[in-house]
Formats: structure tokens, sequence, C-alpha cells
């Protein structure tokens, strides 16, 4: 499954983590660590190219006002 980590291994991780965390933080510490990985991969997926709309040319609010 997770390279040697099979699931009576994930089993006994899970069980260590609700002991340690409490059933009351294990969704926030789930949710942390999704957003975590999305961004490490957001970051590796992007660091290549250009985002799009950030070029000054494609600035749709009109000319600034002089102070």
């Amino acid at each position: 499954m997770f390279g040697g980590i099979g699931m009576p291994e994930l089993i006994v991780i899970f069980a260590i983590a609700l002991v340690v965390f409490g059933p009351s933080k294990l969704p926030d510490l789930g949710k942390s660590l999704g957003e975590a990985i999305r961004g490490f991969r957001k970051a590796m997926d992007g660091s290549d190219r250009p985002q799009v709309g950030t070029d000054a040319r494609n600035n749709t609010r009109g000319p600034s006002k002089p102070a």
C-alpha cells in the first residue's frame, strides 16, 4: 500500500494518534496535513510555469488615480 507499510501498521499508527491527540483534534490534524500536502504539490507543479493573471498588463481595474 504505502511502500513497506501495510494495513496492520497503519491501524497501529492511527490508534496511537487517537490516544495522543484525542478524538476532537484528529479532524483538525487531518485537515492541516491535507492542506500542507496540497500546498507542497502546488508549489512543485507551479514552480516552472508563470501564474495566470499576475502580469501588470492584465490589470482590469483601470488606471490608478494620481496621489
